[in-house]
């Protein structure tokens, strides 16, 4: 698996729109200013969040982006999946894989099947309410300075 800056803005935008949950929509350009995106180029990946059913978006003078549902109920794996395609490092890797002679027999197969199921692992059990959390934490960690 490899993320794009698609994901990677993809991924900030719904952190950021799970810290403001349960407020006002935001803008697209307050997004994107926030996150650093391009903000022609962060339009598609709105537009993806949208279709993945993760976002939804309000029209008008008080319109913008929030989130569809809980923070609780996505998960990294969600996002990544719906902006970068299959985590899967290889096809075979999927249960029942036909299209492959040496399936059955292929030493490599067993390896990532094991990369897969690791990956899987961390990014399907990591919510966006686990990483509010983190970010909260490290606002309330003072700084001192004499």
């Amino acid at each position: 698996m490899k993320l794009t800056y698609k994901g990677d803005y993809a991924l900030k935008a719904v952190l950021d729109l799970a810290l403001h949950y349960g407020q006002e929509p935001v803008t697209s350009h307050d997004l994107a200013k926030r996150i650093d995106a391009p903000a022609k180029f962060f339009e598609q990946v709105l537009t993806e969040l949208k279709k993945g059913g993760i976002i939804e978006s309000r029209r008008g003078n008080e319109g913008g982006y929030l989130l569809s549902k809980s923070p609780s109920k996505i998960t990294v794996g969600d996002i990544i999946r719906i902006i970068e395609g299959p985590i899967e490092p290889i096809a075979c890797v999927k249960e029942n894989y036909a299209n492959c002679t040496d399936v059955n027999r292929c030493v490599f197969r067993n390896i990532w099947q094991k990369v897969y199921q690791a990956t899987s692992d961390i990014i399907d059990h990591v919510t966006f309410e686990d990483l509010m959390a983190q970010v909260k934490g490290q606002q309330q960690i003072a700084t001192y300075s004499i």
